[in-house]
């Protein structure tokens, strides 16, 4: 009985990894992004000095469109309390400071950082890093379509 279904499940399985191999990510399109597209999210720590008035911790979130071709750029930093959402318009580039006053216990994946970005060349693409501590390398980018 065993017999008769292993061909069968054997050929699901090359079918399923054969669509995922096709309809994954084009590597060349992700390297077009990466040359056009730059986005950091960088937290602050608070300073201890008293010779600074406004020394809250906060998070500074760079974006740069190389091309200068974005029509809007939809920012969003999720798992905060309160999600941060921001819509930019003919902005090929912004930099957004948002308070964030402690680190998070777990980790920053808990806030992921992501845009939907309107391109006149390339449509819609979305973008998700993640924040990371003044000095640290930067997050690993992920592109996507919406």
């Amino acid at each position: 009985m065993a017999k008769k279904f292993g061909a069968p499940i054997a050929l699901g399985v090359v079918t399923i990894l054969a669509i995922l191999l096709i309809t994954g990510p084009n590597n060349k399109d992700t390297e077009i992004f990466k040359s056009t597209f730059l986005i950091e999210a960088k937290y602050f720590e608070k300073l201890s000095s008293p010779n600074f008035e406004d020394n809250d911790s906060y998070i500074q979130i760079i974006f740069k469109d190389k091309s200068e071709k974005t029509k809007a750029v939809v920012l969003e930093v999720l798992g905060m309390e309160e999600s941060f959402q921001k819509t930019f318009v003919d902005a090929s580039e912004f930099v957004e400071i948002i308070d964030f006053p402690i680190p998070p216990k777990y980790g920053w994946e808990i806030h992921p950082v992501t845009l939907l970005i309107d391109h006149e060349e390339f449509g819609k693409i979305s973008m998700k890093t993640e924040i990371r501590p003044s000095g640290d390398p930067p997050a690993q980018i992920i592109y996507g379509s919406p």
